[in-house]
């Protein structure tokens, strides 16, 4: 398996991928690299825990709306959602209120 190193919102990160797989990791990375710095730079959240859960909530979200591929024939896998219309389209202030109830007042998942 190959090593590359990346960066998001600043900090690098060596992620394993497999041969051939190199585009889509990039293409991941950057779609997370997005979300992550348009929660940051929303200035309602800080903590860089917090900014990654409410990213990975966003892109989830936004690739469950998505209509379902066709069974047959098989057809290429989805690209990863685009951070500016998950962004838009989701309740910041209530994912923040679910993340906060999540983690609990420690900051630790319950």
């Amino acid at each position: 398996m190959k090593q590359i190193e990346v960066t998001i919102m600043g900090q690098s990160y060596i992620l394993g991928c497999p041969e051939g797989g190199e585009a889509s990791l990039l293409e991941a990375v950057g779609n997370v690299d997005r979300e992550m710095s348009a929660i940051r730079d929303g200035g309602r959240v800080k903590a860089r825990e917090r900014i990654a859960v409410l990213a990975a909530l966003n892109l989830a979200y936004a690739l469950a709306e998505r209509p379902a591929a066709p069974k047959s024939p098989p057809a290429p896998a989805p690209a990863p959602a685009s951070a500016s219309s998950s962004s838009e389209d989701i309740d910041i202030d209530a994912l923040i209120h679910r993340v906060d109830q999540a983690l609990g007042a420690d900051g630790q998942l319950l």
